[in-house]
């Protein structure tokens, strides 16, 4: 059950990391515009996996805004050696194919291999017993 559960996060997480990418195009699109909208969906999908991941897949209740806080900083830092994951797929596919929706396909694929190796790091350091 527990999987399941992180794969529908997953999911959500994901729609949300997309979805402002989405919106982040219709607001800017010049220079290093698909960095900005990566950018802004990772912080839009960090977010929405952490507030789920804590409640839900961890069951941890933070004991202050200091303990939230620091939670959140060690759940971010376990991120970023996926979320490069994540943006390396994403350019990759952005790079290698000549359709405007590759990009998504490659965030799709980056972002579900994070999960799996976040899910491991988050479980050992960030929500131990």
């Amino acid at each position: 059950m527990l999987a399941i559960k992180y794969t529908i996060f997953a999911i959500i997480s994901t729609l949300f990391n997309l979805l402002f990418q989405y919106l982040s195009f219709l607001v800017y699109s010049n220079i290093a515009a698909l960095y900005v909208a990566m950018f802004m969906g990772t912080m839009a999908g960090l977010i929405a996996k952490y507030i789920l991941d804590k409640k839900y897949i961890f069951f941890y209740e933070t004991k202050s805004k200091r303990d939230n806080g620091t939670k959140f900083v060690l759940y971010s830092l376990m991120g970023v050696f996926t979320t490069l994951i994540f943006w390396g797929f994403e350019i990759g596919f952005d790079y290698l194919f000549m359709d405007e929706n590759a990009k998504y396909l490659g965030a799709v694929i980056g972002l579900g291999i994070g999960y799996i190796i976040k899910y491991n790091l988050d479980k050992k350091f960030v929500f131990k017993d």
